[in-house]
């Protein structure tokens, strides 16, 4: 399985950014795609994930500015974020997950200036 992410960037606080998840290889169909943010020196964190049938969960510093979704027929999935704040700083990665497998892509970087 490849997970490979795009749409990072600089931005100024209160713009919009989308980043894009695409994922190949044996993927089940039953999986749940997601974003994790890994700001400087803290740990990783979720940020939202979807399921294949698009429910949907978003970390309580992200809701209502962000929106994830997800495009079963392309394996992609896509993380609109708006209102971005400077804590939103960090290394975002895609992940995709079933039963014990889960798998990480490379992270893509999103920096809001103040």
């Amino acid at each position: 399985v490849q997970l490979q992410a795009s749409g990072g960037g600089l931005v100024q606080a209160g713009r919009s950014l989308t980043l894009s998840c695409a994922a190949s290889g044996k993927i089940d169909s039953g999986n749940v795609m997601g974003w994790y943010r890994q700001a400087p020196g803290k740990d990783r964190v979720m940020v939202a994930d979807v399921t294949s049938d698009g429910t949907a969960n978003y970390a309580d510093s992200v809701k209502g500015r962000f929106t994830i979704s997800r495009d079963n027929a392309k394996n992609t999935a896509y993380l609109q974020m708006d209102n971005l704040k400077p804590e939103d700083t960090g290394l975002y990665y895609c992940n995709v997950r079933w039963g014990v497998v889960s798998e990480w892509g490379d992270g893509t970087l999103v920096t809001v200036s103040s």
